[in-house]
């Protein structure tokens, strides 16, 4: 290991990083110094913007791929090496905003009946029933399972957080039913290693397979059973907050962009235009109308 890598890695472990920002950052700045054959601190601006160019134009990366290589390169030169560059000089990507793709309930029930195995099942159902992101699915411990309360706790979420999130009786149901056939002892997803959880890789293969099988025609992944989640505790008038307590954001604007694909809740909402005068027919009085006067 370079001694630049290892202050790297020493910088962004003091900034509390999580594993996987870590290893991103790393990943980005090691093709860096790739493509041009030297190492990051003799490379400059010009060089950090050429490459970002490059992503765009040649490797035709998207936006959120060449903004990880950006923030990656803010770490390294403003917080490893010092230099004075600030967001001008590295700007991110423009990001589409587009909403996210939930399922029907309908839609649902047929996901769900694609899948053959009990564990794929569950691990997938816990995405959808309590809001979990994948990474934190695959690794819910026997333990974690708060069946008094009805909870389940998240261990160290996005950002290193751990929380709580809801689990329904016939999620409970569900999980009991596949522990009595699998009998798991400290992970709930057991890998065929030892001492290791079902890889996320797995379960995203798993989910793609089975819209296959539903003949579900929307791109379908784990964190589409997350949206739906939200968006339908939305549409069933639970407050925004309390979503995002169960979803572990951090911004409650990140929470908020689900009112957007809610058209059930939006639609029950009543115009201002229907309480005002103006929307009262216009009463036209009956008669021949009066000549004008010279």
């Amino acid at each position: 290991m370079t001694p630049l890598r290892q202050r790297m890695l020493d910088e962004m472990r003091l900034r509390n990083l999580s594993a996987e920002t870590q290893r991103n950052y790393i990943h980005h700045i090691a093709e860096f110094a790739l493509r041009y054959g030297i190492s990051p601190d003799r490379l400059g601006l010009d060089e950090v913007r050429n490459h970002r160019l490059y992503l765009l134009d040649e490797k035709i990366m998207s936006p959120q791929t060449v903004n990880g290589f950006v923030a990656a390169a803010k770490f390294l030169y403003t917080q490893v090496l010092d230099m004075p560059w600030s967001n001008e000089h590295m700007p991110y990507a423009n990001v589409p905003i587009t909403l996210p793709v939930v399922l029907t309930t309908e839609e649902i029930d047929k996901f769900f009946a694609a899948i053959g195995l009990p564990m794929h099942r569950a691990v997938l159902m816990l995405c959808y029933g309590s809001g979990l992101r994948i990474a934190e699915a695959v690794a819910v411990q026997i333990e974690d399972i708060d069946s008094k309360r009805m909870l389940i706790r998240v261990r160290q979420g996005k950002g290193g957080h751990d929380r709580y999130s809801v689990i329904s009786p016939r999620m409970l149901r569900i999980l009991r039913e596949y522990w009595k056939l699998r009998r798991p002892a400290k992970w709930l997803f057991p890998s065929h290693l030892a001492d290791e959880h079902i890889h996320q890789g797995t379960i995203q293969q798993i989910c793609k397979d089975a819209c296959g099988i539903a003949g579900i025609t929307k791109r379908v992944t784990p964190h589409v059973l997350r949206h739906s989640f939200a968006t339908q505790l939305l549409e069933n008038g639970t407050d925004t907050r309390v979503i995002q307590v169960l979803l572990g954001h951090k911004r409650i604007d990140t929470t908020a962009r689900y009112t957007s694909v809610t058209p059930r809740a939006l639609a029950k909402i009543e115009s201002p235009f229907d309480s005002s005068t103006a929307s009262q027919p216009v009463k036209r009085k009956r008669g021949r109308p009066r000549k004008a006067q010279q």
